[in-house]
């Protein structure tokens, strides 16, 4: 199939997939509330949505539990990975590595559902927690992207292979010089990755915090869940178009990183 063919085919793919996007950062700078009426550019929205102090307060505490929620997932998804990749053959190694898959194709409603019965039961048990609120908000989505950062982790380990550890070990290195010169560089980007990973899950989930929040957490899908049924408004396009304002330059910014070029010196003059 020749490339010309080949963009035929998938132009209609991606105007269906980013024109409704393009569509929705204009209406944004609609001076009209009617969709379908252009009424002149304006910033309106975009001041209306910055003093409506509900979608403001949903929007951080979503990024309070993200951070959280991704910072723990990856402490225990990194240790989770390094322990599939380098421990080798243990007792309990196949059990653990299924364990740890589950979240990875356990449907979100079924996963709402458990973690909701074990926080009742650890409630009535010990007394902890007392409430559903942001804590138990952040250890669900801590559960869930733990085992997305234990794939990537250990992918990236298996990837880089073992001999530059054993070289070092060889030249006398002691294993916590051997993690922390070698192991931790070598799979730092898997663990930023894994980080993001997590903190994206975290922001976008609804299903899972409908099921373990309270009456005092709600993150930014629910309130937008809840304020969608009333109808979308253009303030709801001025959100998604600051989101994917931040995202795109987050991106740029990686994009940037990854293909500089290192300036070469120049020659002394003599």
């Amino acid at each position: 199939m020749s490339p010309r063919i080949l963009w035929l085919c998938l132009l209609p793919a991606y105007a269906f997939l980013y024109l409704p996007l393009a569509m929705m950062v204009i209406f944004s700078f609609n001076e009209a509330k009617l969709l379908s009426l252009w009424g002149g550019f304006s910033l309106r929205w975009y001041i209306y949505l910055w003093q409506d102090q509900v979608l403001v307060a949903a929007a951080l505490l979503s990024l309070r539990i993200a951070a959280l929620s991704a910072t723990l997932a990856t402490v225990l998804g990194t240790a989770a990975g390094y322990a599939l990749a380098r421990f080798g053959r243990f007792r309990t190694r196949a059990s653990f590595a299924a364990l740890l898959a589950v979240p990875l194709v356990l449907p979100d409603v079924i996963a709402g559902i458990s973690l909701l019965l074990l926080f009742v039961a650890l409630q009535h048990w010990i007394g902890i927690p007392t409430e559903r609120n942001a804590g138990t908000i952040a250890l669900a989505h801590a559960t869930i992207g733990m085992a997305y950062v234990a794939v990537v982790v250990r992918a990236r380990l298996a990837d880089t292979g073992t001999k530059l550890e054993e070289a070092a070990a060889d030249l006398g290195a002691p294993p916590f010089v051997v993690f922390t010169r070698i192991t931790l560089p070598l799979m730092l980007p898997a663990v930023l990755s894994g980080w993001l990973l997590a903190f994206t899950l975290s922001l976008d989930d609804l299903v899972v915090a409908s099921f373990v929040s309270g009456p005092g957490a709600t993150t930014l899908p629910m309130a937008l869940f809840s304020a969608a049924k009333r109808g979308i408004g253009p303030e709801f396009f001025a959100l998604a178009s600051i989101i994917m304002g931040v995202v795109s330059l987050a991106l740029l910014g990686a994009w940037l990183i990854r293909f500089r070029k290192p300036v070469a010196p120049q020659a002394g003059g003599g």
